[in-house]
């Protein structure tokens, strides 16, 4: 891929540049903690895992889905269980999620997409504007994620 936009985008999406690694944090995240939350804290880090999941699916389908319609917001963005039933469902949704996250990247790196053209069925989003929201969204949640994995193990 010549194109510097599209390799920043990639990278901020992927790589442990200026933020934590993604696939290293969810794959490797300890079983006991998935379901646990620290004292004061809003969500548990299945919670969070399961937001970042619906949030990037949905921001993925919306831009390439003249049809695709959102989940009511907030409830159907936010999954009312604190804790997988599983741990399979932990595993189930990392993979769902990454292979979201590598939908996105196809997106972002094919070229006979323009990045900035708006989107037909938008108000003026783009396909930059979407890669960049889930790269932002991401990065704010499995910070949350770090920060919760911390605490509950005394760190």
């Amino acid at each position: 891929m010549d194109d510097p936009l599209r390799t920043h985008v990639i990278n901020l999406l992927t790589k442990a540049e200026a933020h934590v690694d993604v696939r290293s944090v969810l794959e490797d995240f300890p079983i006991d903690l998935r379901g646990r939350k620290p004292e004061g804290a809003p969500h548990t880090p299945w919670q969070l895992l399961e937001h970042m999941r619906l949030a990037q699916w949905d921001i993925l389908e919306f831009s390439l889905k003249a049809k695709h319609v959102s989940p009511k917001w907030p409830d159907e963005y936010w999954p009312s269980n604190g804790k997988p039933k599983t741990a399979k469902a932990w595993d189930r949704s990392v993979r769902k999620f990454l292979a979201d996250l590598d939908a996105v990247c196809k997106f972002v790196r094919d070229p006979r997409r323009d990045l900035f053209a708006p989107i037909p069925w938008g108000d003026g989003q783009t396909l930059l504007r979407e890669a960049l929201l889930v790269a932002d969204h991401n990065a704010y949640h499995l910070g949350q994620i770090v920060i919760v994995r911390r605490i509950l193990e005394g760190k």
